[in-house]
């Protein structure tokens, strides 16, 4: 298994990262338009776990179920994570125990590399810290019933294609269809909205040098 692809991120994540900008191209026109975070915003842990699998560095991302109305991105596509509760003492472990419940990750065998940039999700008024993590082996994982729906191993060179980058229309409600929406367009998935900023924020620091 080649080992530069992981040395080269662990290298760029003591520098300084590619932030919002990176993040934002990902992003549709009209969020830009959004007002800073609430005061009142509620923070959360998500983690990028990469391993090894079949030859590539691979990540995890789950489907979320649609059966949970009180979940405000349920049937999306995201990394695992939640919300920062009384026990976690960092939103690393929130990320950690997120990942554990959801996807059955072994936070054990998991070592944390750095965070990227915090996000803010406007929708469901959460700010959202991303951690990257890694293994050095390929994990066994099984979905909470409760909240994941399918769980999606991808290889992270998906993501680093431009063929993959691509745009459409996207219905989010009822009455409300976005135009030009960007997305990542993976095995026919569309991952999109804050997850797709997250991930494009890794894909411009292992990219750029």
């Amino acid at each position: 298994m080649e080992d530069l692809f992981i040395q080269h991120l662990i290298e760029r994540l003591q520098r300084p990262l590619p932030g919002r900008e990176a993040q934002y191209k990902m992003a549709h026109a009209i969020r830009h338009n959004y007002p800073a975070e609430a005061k009142n915003a509620q923070q959360a842990g998500v983690l990028a776990l990469f391993y090894p699998k079949d030859g590539h560095w691979h990540i995890v991302l789950i489907e979320r179920d649609n059966r949970n109305p009180n979940d405000r991105h349920r049937g999306q596509i995201s990394f695992p994570g939640g919300k920062f509760e009384a026990n976690d003492q960092t939103l690393a472990v929130t990320a950690l125990r997120e990942a554990e419940e959801e996807v059955n990750a072994p936070v054990n065998d998991i070592q944390l590399l750095g965070p990227l940039t915090q996000l803010y999700i406007p929708v469901s008024n959460f700010i959202v810290s991303p951690y990257v993590g890694m293994m050095t082996y390929t994990p066994t994982f099984s979905p909470q019933e409760e909240e994941v729906k399918a769980i999606l191993e991808i290889p992270f060179h998906l993501f680093t294609d431009p063929a993959n980058v691509q745009q459409k229309n996207m219905r989010v409600a009822q009455n409300i269809t976005l135009q030009n929406v960007p997305f990542f367009n993976i095995y026919g998935r569309t991952v999109w909205g804050a997850t797709a900023m997250m991930i494009n924020e890794l894909v411009e620091l292992i990219r750029n040098s």
